[in-house]
């Protein structure tokens, strides 16, 4: 999925801030955790806990934005 999300942004086909971008990104970090936890990679799976956070981070600013855009209106 995070592959797939890096080839799209590559592409020009999404952004950086795509709602759709981060949340390929959050679901894949999502998988990579579960699996590095799975196999006692607990490095690789903190990483990824922290991969997820920061596309977390990102969707809830992009909601925020948009938040605020339409009730300017």
């Amino acid at each position: 999925m995070i592959l797939l999300a890096y080839l799209l942004l590559s592409m020009g086909k999404l952004t950086g801030q795509s709602v759709l971008y981060q949340w390929m990104n959050v679901v894949g970090a999502a998988g990579f955790t579960v699996n590095g936890w799975w196999h006692g990679a607990l490095p690789s799976a903190s990483l990824n806990v922290i991969w997820m956070l920061i596309g977390g981070v990102a969707l809830w600013r992009i909601a925020q934005r948009k938040g605020s855009s339409t009730s300017a209106m």
